[in-house]
């Protein structure tokens, strides 16, 4: 990678302040490869939405894939539901499934639609959190030869034009991003958006597996990683990132070491930008057991599986508003601690664990049971101040990207707990490469799904965010200038409910 070199001025960071939130990403990741001062990409013309059009009615790419066969359906067994109403939360088990049975019941129990809010602008709720609603993580299933594409809606494997038919004895779940079900506003962002969702997708199917007693490796984009999305149809192949395999049974299918053979020309510069990001992934092509994904020893909630994943929510508004508004309360100590255990359970494998490693987890607390609000460094061992006082949430809403309006909600004031997960691109890079930009969004993605779940058995919700401005929100943090926040979550009590239509199987 060509990148300009120019010292950084001292205590500014190598990205100032005033610069588009979209670009940011662009120029930490040419900071970790080396560029002190990195230059300001300049904003395509064509991506600003037309005015009075809101983002969310934007053109995206179709939920499944353009080969998808509609008429080309394998139902998948109802009474998933039912298992996990019979399972407690956390440490309860679904036994005696075959193994025929059991992967079609650990989809619908990672990826199924849940419910649909009537007042919700947004698409229906699933078990895993998404960007505004688009879910862009696409799951195919290889099995043992038999290549398809999970519809939730349908709850159904759906066949795929294209696809090989070439014979395998493998059994695997692989999960890619579609950077284009994002709107082309997005510009940097659907690369790092995209990623965080799939370590959030990587960890909800490694917990439906764990339920089901499904053993499962985990194997990240390494030699070949490129070929498998040509395997499955999907083309051109720069719309996708490089898959994370998730392995039941068998051996992978092998592919040629090189760029995917079906990438083609990318179209724009801001989305060569992105493919060059996620294809700069290079990792040991060696399988990692997923050990847990569910932390030991939480306590129990006195609530079934079913019950958490049917309250996982980010938030309610009435009559059809965006946002989401939180009510003020106090929240037990406890509930803390359970989201600090399932946060801090590590991911599969090496190069994961080094990403979830070198991930910096600070708490904004207010009304935490028998803890000053302020502002704590989270570890597996303690909760250490960095600043105490009340405010600090509201502090953090002045520089929120959505702000409280007639037609929007906001609860950061309001919020009980703020986490935010962040790190040091270049420290990560000098360990893990290039790849390391990537592996640091997939370790966040997977804590932050199981923090959704634990806020869900404790009643509260969880509405992960890319929307506050970094430079201030450092500041409020007390981060260092070369550290930048990947993702952060807004947790607390809803103020609003409504009817919910059951949507479970």
């Amino acid at each position: 990678m060509d990148v300009p070199e120019a010292p950084a001025p001292g205590g500014a960071g190598p990205v100032p302040e005033g610069v588009d939130t979209m670009a940011r990403d662009r120029m930490w990741y040419l900071y970790a490869a080396g560029a002190d001062r990195p230059p300001v990409p300049p904003v395509p013309p064509g991506t600003e939405p037309p005015p009075g059009v809101p983002v969310s009615a934007l053109p995206v790419a179709p939920r499944l894939p353009d080969a998808a066969r509609p008429g080309d359906l394998t139902a998948l067994p109802p009474g998933t539901v039912d298992l996990l109403e019979d399972a407690p939360f956390p440490a309860g088990r679904i036994t005696g499934v075959p193994d025929d049975r059991a992967l079609a019941h650990a989809l619908v129990a990672a990826f199924g639609v849940q419910r649909r809010e009537p007042e919700n602008p947004f698409n229906d709720h699933r078990g895993y959190a998404s960007v505004r609603a688009k879910f862009p993580v696409q799951v195919l299933v290889n099995d043992r030869g038999r290549r398809r594409v999970f519809d939730p809606y349908r709850r159904a494997l759906v066949g795929l034009a294209g696809a090989s038919d070439t014979p395998s004895a493998a059994r695997e779940v692989l999960l890619t991003g579609r950077f284009t079900r994002l709107p082309a506003t997005y510009r940097w962002y659907r690369g790092s958006l995209v990623q965080l969702e799939l370590g959030i997708a990587l960890r909800a199917v490694c917990v439906a597996l764990q339920l089901l007693g499904v053993p499962a490796r985990v194997r990240l984009p390494g030699p070949g990683a490129g070929e498998r999305l040509a395997e499955f149809g999907l083309t051109p192949g720069w719309e996708w990132t490089l898959p994370v395999v998730v392995e039941l049974a068998g051996d992978a299918p092998g592919g040629a070491d090189g760029p995917p053979a079906g990438d083609g020309a990318v179209p724009d510069a801001v989305m060569a930008d992105v493919v060059e990001m996620n294809r700069a992934q290079r990792f040991p092509d060696t399988p990692a057991p997923v050990d847990t994904a569910v932390p030991p020893g939480t306590p129990d909630s006195g609530l079934s599986w079913a019950e958490v994943l049917w309250r996982r929510t980010s938030g309610r508004m009435p009559r059809g508003l965006f946002g989401n508004t939180a009510r003020p309360g106090p929240v037990p100590a406890a509930a803390l601690d359970t989201a600090r255990a399932w946060l801090l359970t590590p991911p599969p494998g090496d190069v994961l664990r080094a990403a979830a490693g070198a991930l910096r987890v600070t708490a904004v607390t207010q009304s935490v049971t028998g803890r000053a609000d302020g502002v704590y460094e989270v570890t597996a061992g303690s909760y250490t101040p960095r600043a105490t006082g009340p405010g600090v949430p509201a502090r953090l809403e002045e520089i929120y990207g959505y702000p409280l309006a007639p037609g929007n909600g906001c609860d950061v004031r309001h919020a009980s707990v703020l986490w935010f997960l962040s790190f040091r691109p270049r420290d990560l890079a000098r360990e893990l490469g290039a790849g390391g930009w990537t592996a640091a969004q997939y370790a966040c993605g997977w804590a932050v799904h199981g923090l959704t779940l634990a806020a869900a058995s404790a009643g509260l919700c969880a509405r992960p965010v890319r929307a506050f401005r970094e430079v201030p929100a450092r500041r409020v943090l007390g981060l260092p200038d070369d550290e930048t926040v990947v993702l952060a979550v807004i947790s607390g009590s809803s103020r609003f409910s409504g009817p919910l239509l059951d949507l479970r199987q």
